[in-house]
């Protein structure tokens, strides 16, 4: 039988081509810690520790998948996002650590305001993963959330019930509101939309390209702020007055899309870094 420590060898071989050995062994023990259900310290703790047949069959089957690219929450079925578990398949996005940076300058912006009760429009909601999480974090808030994939809003309603909260899912596509939707007013618009162009496209990597869904990720070329200018229009009509509108942005864009938010008479426009340094986020005041 294999050992965990043959299970580190394993991968560290499988993967040599795909990963550099420190995210393979993060990636190993994220894997080991579902498979195993235990947690990193006793695995790395019992480094001699045995599988079972059907461990082992679990963590062969998951090294396969990634073998070929799929990213690792593709593979196990779910990503961790601002503490939460969300489910996530090929039809919605990975979430990422910038969109948690994201959802915590929104919650502390709802608390310094002082809004007894708000009303919240996530615009493409994908995996949900702002709007649920904005809603366990913001309880008395009313959250409802918009995506144009039958099958996001699908998953989004399972890790909806997945984290217990209750969130209102309407299918609409933003570039093209049929005026039947009944939308309300809301205090906040929140939207993480499509914003990576081809020209960036060719610097990431395949294991984004090749497996997350691209009309999550891509917008033409000419015209790379599509969605802000069709999401701006739509807030200034269904922004309460003073309400605040929220966007991650590409980071090549930052300026641009400042821009096009004061030409639409937004004001107190406040551009963001994420922890890494780039231009990750913008709010803007109606």
């Amino acid at each position: 039988m294999k050992t965990i420590k043959d299970v580190f060898t394993t991968f560290k071989q499988g993967l040599a081509g795909i990963y550099d050995a420190q995210e393979t062994e993060a990636i190993t023990l994220m894997v080991l810690t579902e498979i195993l259900k235990s947690s990193k310290a006793t695995i790395k703790a019992f480094p001699e520790n045995e599988l079972t047949l059907t461990q082992q069959e679990g963590m062969d089957s998951i090294l396969t998948q990634l073998k070929t690219g799929k990213p690792l929450q593709y593979a196990l079925g779910y990503a961790e996002f601002y503490g939460l578990k969300f489910m996530v398949t090929p039809a919605t996005l990975i979430p990422r650590p910038e969109t948690e940076e994201l959802v915590e300058w929104l919650i502390k912006s709802v608390s310094s305001r002082q809004w007894a009760v708000s009303n919240v429009l996530d615009i493409g909601t994908g995996s949900g993963c702002i709007a649920i999480s904005l809603k366990k974090n913001l309880p008395a808030t009313q959250v409802s959330a918009i995506d144009i994939s039958p099958e996001a809003l699908n998953i989004a309603k399972e890790n909806a019930l997945l984290n217990d909260v209750k969130v209102s899912f309407i299918q609409a596509d933003i570039l093209n509101l049929k005026s039947e939707i009944e939308i309300s007013k809301f205090e906040i618009i929140v939207s993480n939309p499509p914003y990576v162009t081809l020209d960036d496209k060719k610097q990431m990597h395949t294991n984004v390209t090749d497996f997350e869904p691209h009309t999550a990720l891509f917008v033409p070329e000419d015209d790379p702020l599509l969605f802000y200018r069709a999401i701006a229009d739509f807030a200034l009509t269904n922004l309460s007055e003073n309400g605040l509108l929220f966007f991650e942005i590409n980071e090549s864009l930052g300026k641009e899309t400042m821009e096009l938010l004061a030409d639409k008479g937004f004001k107190d426009i406040e551009l963001r870094q994420d922890l890494s340094g780039r231009d990750r986020m913008i709010r803007a005041e109606k």
